[in-house]
């Protein structure tokens, strides 16, 4: 597989497995915005600075703020925004197919957030249904901390189909001092202080001219985060023992499988993960819609997930808001990206049954057990042992039966906390920072939506 180092810490999912060859949303319980403060008493018991910012829209309050040209927010048990009346019409070329066409297209500004931790690296990530004949955009705007702004730039073109357009990332955009890398905003040099201290975002809804669909989006939001580099990070102490009952499917059944969706494999970490946690609050794919998976494969569910993954741009099924918004397809389900600062917060999702899947690369020797080394794969949390270490459905397994591994606690939570790593060549390269997506009910139960406000996820 492909394996991406941009100067970002973001490791790109569908990175390759080469080295096994080789060698928070808005007020929660916890107030996102509030002030942070340290303990200088007292360094054992000091209050570790927030390195995370969630904000999220996913209220009827929500989407009817913001500036609305064409769109208007429609209430009930799940709040969204919908096309009223097309604001224009507009020509849109997608350079996968190379077809042209016309569409209307209606849009949402959001107010400005401004950001409790000043950010390297923002991550938007949305849930919405488009119907045939419909797709959306999401753009992000933000300011630095010297008061100048950055130009919108184009966070992805999606659709959950891909007959209309082909969901993509946009690459080559870029203002000399911040960059997108496929699905993340990047400071391009951390080192010098400049940092995004607030954003706004829009979204353009698109139809078919004359047509009275209308995609719906329920969820939009934003991860900005400033994780310090940082090689090692402190070890946590276990307080879970419990395993969570999800699914377990090998990415590895599928090499070879869809060239054009990457190939299966190694490349398939990502939506194989996404698969199980769906299938784990019940998410299920119809005989229609598997119809057009080879029958003679095993699991077409995963072949499934991968091509409605897929990034044409990137030419993966790594993009990691593509994945959560996937999930958000099935019904009564929703998708975040974040990040998550230790263990401990790992093990309070679990202990509400609300499994995680995570992203971490590491050398073969880094992580006993696994019998590879990556430059960035996913896998699915599902628990931890009566020792705390880490119970992982890893894809990366010769058949569905190999898939759970019990992991090392401490090499685990190393690999995955980290942003400094070493390479099998002795360079330094990106590690993950605790980056990792949730899928979670649309209406979580009471103990479900305080796991979640307690790591920074509104509902």
């Amino acid at each position: 597989m492909r394996r991406v180092e941009s100067p970002s810490r973001r490791t790109v999912l569908a990175a390759a497995v080469a080295a096994a060859v080789t060698a928070s949303a808005g007020p929660a319980a916890a107030d996102p915005e509030a002030p942070v403060t340290t303990d200088t008493a007292d360094p054992a018991h000091a209050v570790p600075a927030r390195t995370v910012d969630n904000r999220a829209w996913v209220s009827y309050g929500d989407w009817s703020g913001g500036t609305a040209k064409g769109t208007r927010a429609v209430a009930g048990a799940r709040p969204g925004l919908v096309i009223a009346k097309p604001a224009g019409t507009t020509d849109y070329k997608d350079p996968h197919t190379g077809t042209t066409a016309a569409w209307e297209y209606a849009t949402w500004t959001s107010s400005v957030h401004r950001l409790a931790v000043p950010a390297t690296e923002a991550i938007v990530s949305w849930n919405a249904r488009t119907p045939a004949g419909t797709w959306i955009q999401a753009e992000i705007k933000g300011t630095y901390t010297d008061g100048t702004s950055t130009p919108w730039y184009v966070m992805a073109r999606w659709a959950s189909g891909d007959q209309d357009i082909r969901r993509t990332s946009v690459d080559d955009q870029s203002d000399g001092r911040s960059t997108v890398w496929t699905d993340t905003l990047s400071i391009d040099d951390a080192a010098t202080g400049l940092r995004l201290t607030s954003y706004r975002l829009r979204l353009t809804l698109h139809r078919k001219p004359g047509s009275k669909a209308t995609p719906t989006v329920w969820r939009l939001g934003v991860m900005g985060s400033d994780v310090p580099d940082r090689f090692t990070v402190p070890a946590s102490v276990p307080g879970l023992a419990k395993e969570l009952a999800v699914p377990r499917y090998s990415q590895e059944i599928h090499k070879g499988r869809y060239p054009e969706y990457d190939n299966g494999g190694e490349a398939w970490c990502s939506p194989t993960s996404s698969q199980m946690i769906i299938e784990y609050w019940g998410g299920r794919l119809t005989d229609g819609q598997l119809a057009w998976v080879d029958p003679s494969y095993t699991d077409p569910q995963v072949c499934h997930a991968a091509r409605f993954t897929y990034d044409y741009q990137y030419g993966g099924c790594g993009n990691w808001p593509f994945n959560a918004a996937y999930a958000a397809t099935f019904k009564d389900l929703q998708g975040v990206v974040t990040r998550l600062g230790s263990l401990t917060e790992l093990e309070t999702l679990i202990a509400a049954g609300i499994p995680a899947i995570t992203s971490q690369s590491f050398l073969k020797e880094e992580l006993t057990g696994a019998g590879y080394g990556t430059a960035g794969h996913l896998m699915a949390v599902v628990g931890f042992t009566a020792d705390g270490d880490v119970i992982a459905n890893d894809p990366f397994s010769a058949s569905n039966e190999a898939v759970r591994r019990v992991y090392r606690r401490r090499e685990w939570e190393n690999i995955w906390l980290r942003t400094k790593r070493y390479n099998a060549s002795g360079k330094v390269v990106p590690g993950t920072g605790g980056v990792c997506y949730l899928y979670f009910p649309a209406r979580p139960s009471a103990a479900q939506s305080k796991a979640l406000a307690a790591v920074g996820v509104r509902v």
